[in-house]
């Protein structure tokens, strides 16, 4: 199974539940119903996107922990800055 269609069939099967719950097919209490049931999606965009965020700062706090990329990253400024020279482009100094 390729991480596509697993996370189609995770997304799918959580969908299916949602609905059966928000379809009251599946009962809870009326409290639970009327009042968590509806911002559910809410609250999973919400989590998703602090999730996102951690893993972009935990890849930028820990990006000198790679040092293949940061010395690739550094020679690319190198040569992005040589190059607007070449232009005549003021870059300051290195």
């Amino acid at each position: 199974m390729t991480r596509a269609s697993q996370t189609i069939s995770i997304a799918f099967l959580l969908s299916s539940l949602y609905l059966a719950i928000f379809t009251e097919i599946v009962p809870f209490p009326e409290k639970i119903q009327r009042e968590i049931v509806p911002v559910i999606p809410f609250w999973a965009l919400v989590s998703f996107g602090a999730y996102l965020l951690f893993k972009l700062g935990l890849g930028v706090f820990t990006f000198n922990d790679v040092p293949e990329a940061h010395k690739e990253l550094l020679g690319q400024i190198k040569q992005a800055r040589e190059e607007l020279r070449a232009k005549g482009v003021d870059v300051g100094e290195d």
